[in-house]
């Protein structure tokens, strides 16, 4: 079969390799449909070379039509068409007994390089699809076949009766769906309350929408890429462009009375940039420092507010002000998305025929899987007004 295969720094190919096969009675062989290139992709394309290895199958926002299952996988059958969320998760185990699937404990990683990489030595949480050796080094998504382990419990059937809708109306349960539901709970906006989301990529988007469909009075969505802050405004987000204005942390708090928002998600992570002193330092060739969105989250956040952080951050962050946050009394909640806890609740949206999270104009170009190198330097580079890309194998 044909799949996208990482070769080293933004090296990415789409190989010949060898289809996979069931290998335990809990496995199911899933024909991809359609896969999409996550913002946490391009941390592997271009920044977390030291724990990939080259043949490395990625992606993680999969779907299509079930193939063959394991003797023990009973709720899917092969026909069944079903998405598959990025985290490997056994459904029975203690975390996922709490509901947080994100931690299963049978598929954890603590194995010597998911140790080390983790700084507190406790190694990693849940194994994700096509994301690193510290991860359980699953192969992924983006190809056309893959095999699901854990399928007994993991894989989620689409109704029957949307049997006509495209696979982006389901598509985004893998990931996004579920990470922006999750950002948006953790910020527990108080009803009529204001928001404020920084980045919008398609995580962003989705906070978005999800936080004023859940009855925020507002939000305050932060970016600079002109299609991006337009697609916010048109479900009805106040966008400020970061490139126009001195601080946003002054005009965020001036729109707020002088108060700040009542929280805040940083959907930026590590991909952060684009201040004035970032620009500088990159120049230079000095380390850019990538907590810039982070810290402003905090500081345009009233006190007594929420931190919700869904952008995905390694390692130690520079000067993070706990001090700040013990003063503001702000409390910060973060994680993976735990996928299956939010499915219920995001479900009856997207089979709603209104489609009222909007869910079938986030895709903003599509290619064939054998285009996959050019959809990642495109999306990486924000290119043609890229917001999400969408491989069909």
């Amino acid at each position: 079969m044909k799949a996208v295969v990482w070769h080293g720094k933004e090296d990415v190919r789409v190989d010949e390799v060898p289809d996979p096969t069931i290998r335990e009675q809990t496995d199911a062989i899933v024909r991809i449909t359609s896969t999409a290139i996550c913002g946490s992709d391009l941390h592997l394309y271009a920044k977390l070379s030291p724990i990939m290895r080259r043949g490395d199958i990625i992606g993680h926002e999969p779907m299509g039509i079930v193939e063959e299952v394991g003797g023990a996988v009973e709720h899917i059958s092969p026909g069944d068409r079903v998405v598959v969320p990025f985290n490997v998760s056994c459904g029975h185990c203690y975390f996922c007994d709490q509901d947080l699937y994100s931690q299963c404990e049978t598929t954890q990683d603590k194995g010597k390089l998911a140790r080390a990489a983790s700084l507190l030595g406790r190694g990693k949480g849940a194994s994700l699809f096509g994301y690193t050796h510290v991860y359980g080094a699953v192969p992924g998504g983006q190809a056309e076949y893959l095999r699901v382990p854990q399928a007994h419990f993991g894989p989620i059937k689409v109704p029957e009766e949307a049997s006509d809708m495209p696979d982006e109306r389901f598509l985004y349960l893998s990931d996004v769906l579920p990470t922006s539901w999750q950002a948006v709970a953790y910020a527990d906006v108080p009803p009529g309350g204001t928001l404020g989301v920084w980045g919008l990529g398609p995580i962003g988007q989705m906070c978005c929408r999800i936080a004023l469909h859940q009855g925020a009075g507002r939000v305050i969505a932060v970016d600079t890429v002109p299609e991006r802050l337009s697609l916010a405004a048109k479900y009805g987000a106040e966008t400020v462009d970061f490139a126009v204005v001195d601080s946003v942390r002054d005009l965020v708090l001036e729109m707020t009375g002088g108060r700040g928002v009542d929280a805040a998600i940083d959907a930026v992570g590590m991909e952060a940039g684009g201040s004035r002193i970032d620009s500088v330092l990159q120049a230079t060739k000095l380390q850019l420092d990538k907590a810039h969105a982070l810290r402003e989250c905090i500081s345009s956040i009233r006190r007594g507010g929420t931190l919700s952080i869904s952008g995905v951050y390694t390692g130690p962050i520079q000067a993070f002000p706990l001090g700040d946050l013990f003063d503001m009394q702000i409390q910060v909640r973060m994680g993976q998305a735990n996928v299956w806890r939010w499915v219920n609740d995001i479900m009856p949206l997207l089979e709603d025929a209104t489609d009222p999270l909007g869910t079938e104009d986030l895709k903003t170009h599509e290619m064939p899987l054998s285009d996959a190198p050019l959809g990642y330097e495109v999306f990486q580079k924000k290119r043609d007004g890229a917001i999400k890309v969408v491989l069909k194998p």
